[in-house]
């Protein structure tokens, strides 16, 4: 009796898989080419994700208010009754509010830039690296996401104005608006630009600690820069800072009713060798200092592999 072999199920199953695989072509993967069109798409997906996150996040946004409010209304308000006679007359408050607000600006700037090192630790900057889309496309729309999120948190500040008598007047809320965002741009570039090569969030921290607040410090933000010692007229002339507090504290006294002497002491403006500098200049002093950095952080996120 002739014996039959039959052929074991998984053989069976294998065989016409096999051969119908062999004849299959496999399916080709297909990057799009790079355009202008991919590259303004993957700045704006880029951009909203920083929206999202910050609107997300709601505890974020409280928090971010209560250091401008205790620089603002307690710190101004306790120290303009020590200060009144310097003042010559003029709220304290009124004179910190252009500093507090690009101290809101930059605080919440810098935390929005901190995000890329998170986004190293788990993984999620890696997956952004290789999408098919050119890493300048990335960076720039960081940049305006980390400006938008600031300049949102800079409005509430402006809405809050005539508490610290600062008069609701357009062309003074303007030109407040746009110096804000300048500021917030340009320190977000620096942010990314730190953050392109800091791999831990706590040295991150400590290194934009340790460089913002004495920047900070040394604007003239809580404090007139008439008459200070040589010294720290040098640091507050080499202060990037020092150029978005001056124009937008000279906006704000532009369209107050004060005394000559107040605004000989309080607002006598940035000089070089005896030359004021036009706040237009100023401006285009943190616009070039905020370019120049958006440029390093391209490059040195283009150098990661």
């Amino acid at each position: 009796m002739a014996s039959t072999t039959t052929p074991s199920r998984g053989s069976a199953a294998s065989a016409p898989a096999g051969a119908a695989g062999a004849g299959r072509p496999l399916a080709a993967v297909r990057v799009p080419a790079s355009s202008l069109r991919s590259e303004l798409r993957a700045v704006k997906i880029v951009w909203r994700r920083e929206l999202i996150r910050f609107t997300k996040d709601r505890l974020r946004i409280i928090t971010s208010l209560v250091q401008p409010f205790l620089f603002l209304f307690v710190l101004g308000t306790g120290l303009s009754r020590l200060a009144g006679a310097g003042t010559h007359g003029v709220n304290l408050r009124t004179f910190v509010y252009p500093g507090v607000l690009c101290m809101s600006v930059m605080f919440i700037a810098i935390f929005s830039a901190a995000s890329i090192v998170w986004d190293r630790e788990f993984g999620f900057l890696r997956e952004m690296m290789v999408a098919p889309v050119r890493r300048s496309s990335l960076v720039i729309g960081k940049c305006l996401g980390g400006a938008t999120v600031a300049g949102f948190e800079g409005v509430i500040l402006i809405v809050l104005s005539p508490l610290v008598g600062v008069p609701y007047v357009p062309i003074l809320i303007l030109e407040i608006f746009c110096l804000q965002l300048l500021v917030a741009f340009a320190i977000t570039a620096f942010g990314v630009m730190a953050a392109a090569r800091v791999k831990q969030m706590q040295s991150f921290m400590a290194l934009t600690q340790m460089l913002i607040m004495p920047m900070y410090f040394l604007s003239g933000a809580l404090f007139p820069v008439s008459g200070l010692p040589q010294w720290l007229t040098l640091l507050n002339r080499i202060d990037p800072l020092t150029y978005a507090v001056d124009p937008m504290r000279r906006a704000v006294f532009a369209h107050l009713h004060i005394s000559a002497a107040a605004r000989r002491v309080l607002d006598p403006g940035v000089t070089w060798w005896g030359w004021h500098l036009p706040g237009l200049l100023e401006a285009g002093v943190v616009a070039a200092l905020g370019a120049v950095m958006l440029a390093i952080a391209i490059f040195e996120f283009s150098r990661i592999e």
